[in-house]
């Protein structure tokens, strides 16, 4: 079983390109990339290995923070939390897990599995099941294949209580037991989502975020350092598209039912002076309206970016006066599929538009 060593730089990448991947969401990645550099001093490291390399009957965790990511700056998650609950799901199945995984890329939780493997000295593997990050259960690349959305585990940050959710009939059911534990735990919780077989990673899930988001921080922190456009260096590997560049005029949030929901307002600078931009978010960034007309939507990735260093700009952290420069980054296949769609597609959201990529003209 081949496996790649990870040293604390490639982590730092992986921090700036899961906050990218993030669209607005995931969480902030930079209290998780805290603790990594502290359990580097303490000698932990970690590995990545590559799907292809899993026996088709090897066991998976799937690891994750759920909640606002407001509250996540303040109630904070540490790594012995998130392992507690793989071990957690290890004792209710009554099986080992040979490694660990995702479940989205983005933002803090592209980092977060990383935190529980290095106490459980367990390999991480190079997939995830969003390939950037969206704000419900049932919106992942293993809903949309139909697999069994249970048994999931949930930890309180305060380590006090676990819930083990056992059997639901749904997804969507999924997301509104662990969701209601989540608001009572008080808006954050460490989660194992349903465990994967090695022959459901290599089929279902998406294959080589955590390398991809590692390359699009290294060309982030490689162009700061020679003081070139690191906007330009993302859409150079990444083959994205500039959608507007613009400062935060206005921000409207608010945490709710374990989500932050809200709708950030731009004024437009450069190409784009006299027009406006508006965001409305939960959790991540889901449609983007120009002058009123929708020019961007889930499930291609929106990216606010901060317009002078090129990291990303999160939903909790965007704030007035800011320069941002928008762009749209194409996402996994499995999404625009017509199943795909329906999972994270606008009308998922509450939104009655027609999807229209951005990278359909």
């Amino acid at each position: 079983m081949t496996r790649r060593d990870l040293g604390l730089d490639d982590i730092e990448s992986l921090a700036v390109g899961a906050w990218i991947l993030g669209t607005g969401g995931g969480g902030n990645p930079y209290l998780p990339l805290l603790n990594m550099r502290a359990l580097y001093r303490e000698g932990c490291r970690v590995q990545l290995m590559d799907p292809s390399d899993l026996a088709d009957g090897d066991w998976v965790g799937t690891v994750a923070n759920m909640g606002a990511p407001l509250v996540g700056q303040e109630r904070l998650t540490d790594s012995l939390t998130l392992a507690r609950a793989v071990t957690v799901m290890e004792k209710h199945i009554g099986r080992r897990f040979v490694a660990l995984m995702g479940m989205e890329i983005g933002g803090a939780n592209g980092v977060r599995p990383f935190m529980a493997a290095a106490h459980l000295k367990l390999p991480v593997v190079d997939a995830d099941t969003m390939g950037r990050a969206y704000p419900e259960l049932q919106m992942t690349s293993v809903a949309v294949g139909g697999l069994a959305p249970y048994p999931l585990t949930g930890v309180d940050v305060r380590g006090f209580e676990s819930i083990i959710v056992h059997k639901v009939p749904t997804w969507k059911w999924a997301e509104r037991v662990l969701r209601k534990v989540c608001v009572e735990y008080g808006s954050v919780a460490a989660t194992s989502q349903p465990p994967r077989t090695g022959a459901e990673v290599k089929q279902w899930c998406i294959h080589g975020t955590v390398t991809k988001a590692m390359a699009i921080g290294h060309a982030v922190r490689d162009a700061q350092r020679r003081h070139e456009d690191p906007v330009a260096a993302i859409l150079g590997i990444e083959h994205g598209k500039l959608l507007y560049k613009g400062k935060v005029v206005d921000v409207e949030r608010r945490a709710t039912e374990g989500f932050l929901r809200g709708i950030a307002r731009f004024d437009g600078l450069d190409d784009w002076r006299g027009s406006e931009l508006t965001i409305n978010f939960q959790n991540e960034w889901i449609i983007a309206r120009r002058d009123g007309e929708p020019i961007a939507m889930s499930p291609d990735l929106i990216c606010v970016l901060d317009s002078v260093s090129g990291e990303a700009v999160g939903s909790e952290t965007i704030r007035y006066g800011q320069r941002v420069t928008v762009i749209a980054l194409p996402p996994s296949s499995i999404f625009l599929s017509s199943r795909g769609l329906e999972h994270v597609g606008p009308r998922a959201f509450g939104y009655d538009i027609e999807f229209r990529s951005v990278f359909a003209t």
